[in-house]
């Protein structure tokens, strides 16, 4: 197994950087990745110090720098040493440079600002988290989107973020034996999408669920015919309401959400063309 050690310097929180690391390390198999992360990185006092814990540790060297100063010293040290560096923003920022005319304004975390988006965010946060597994349902007319599924299978973490990109996002359990509530059937607000999974993998989850409370795994909510049961109910349910429906199985929660959103997407997209015609 390879060892790299990989240096992440930003000059605001280091999100982007992050992303974009983890993104790219995805495509390798067997690295062993040390990652020496430095956020905030706005004087060449604090860098002088990063350079040299780089020195000491030489790998592949990543920045989003945008003073001119820092970002000079950053690069020449490099060079001097034989490392690689990277700015993976520059080509996106000289082609937008090249589209509209215009230089960009080299303001250090510049995307994190306390705009009306920011704020639009914070307010589906607090929205989802208090709309999670069927509460408030009586406000559901307001959310964004309505996830429904039955136990385990990733509403909650797909409900969170879809959040964090701004959607207000509630979710019902479908339980055999306890209907939802029949607004359900009414919302003309929110898109509704059916979340399902294959029965062994909800075993598994629900398994490990159990376990991790102490509980004993040999309940009928773990029972095969039982949990198929379930799931033939929930998909006769999003069948019935022709509710878009997405299988979680091999699915993460990030790749679910961005069919979510596509479905979203799309739906505005019928709208706007209606509206026009």
């Amino acid at each position: 197994m390879m060892r790299l050690h990989l240096h992440l310097l930003s000059d605001s929180t280091g999100e982007t950087l992050e992303n974009i690391a983890k993104a790219a390390l995805a495509q390798y198999d067997d690295v062993e990745t040390v990652r020496h992360f430095w956020p905030m990185v706005r004087t060449e006092a604090h860098l002088e110090r990063i350079l040299q814990e780089i020195a000491q540790n030489p790998g592949l060297v990543i920045f989003t720098l945008v003073n001119p100063s820092t970002r000079r010293i950053l690069e020449q040290r490099c060079l001097a040493l034989g490392l690689p560096a990277v700015a993976p923003l520059d080509p996106v920022n000289d082609a937008l440079s090249g589209l509209l005319g215009q230089q960009a304004k080299a303001r250090p975390g510049r995307q994190h600002v306390l705009d009306a988006a920011y704020f639009a965010r914070v307010d589906a946060i607090q929205w989802t988290i208090a709309h999670d597994d069927g509460i408030a349902w009586e406000e559901w007319e307001e959310a964004d989107i309505v996830l429904a599924g039955v136990s385990r299978s990733s509403k909650t973490p797909t409900s969170i973020y879809l959040a964090n990109r701004g959607y207000k996002t509630a979710n019902i359990p479908i339980v055999v034996e306890s209907p939802p509530p029949k607004i359900l059937y009414g919302l003309k607000n929110p898109l509704i999408v059916g979340l399902t999974t294959s029965a062994d993998r909800l075993i598994q989850v629900r398994r490990n669920r159990l376990l991790s409370l102490n509980h004993q795994p040999d309940t009928s909510y773990v029972e095969e015919e039982a949990v198929m049961r379930e799931l033939a109910f929930a998909r006769r349910m999003f069948a019935d309401n022709g509710w878009p429906v997405i299988d979680v199985t091999r699915r993460s929660i990030e790749e679910t959400a961005a069919a979510i959103i596509a479905l979203c997407n799309q739906r505005r997209s019928d709208d706007v063309a209606k509206v026009e015609a």
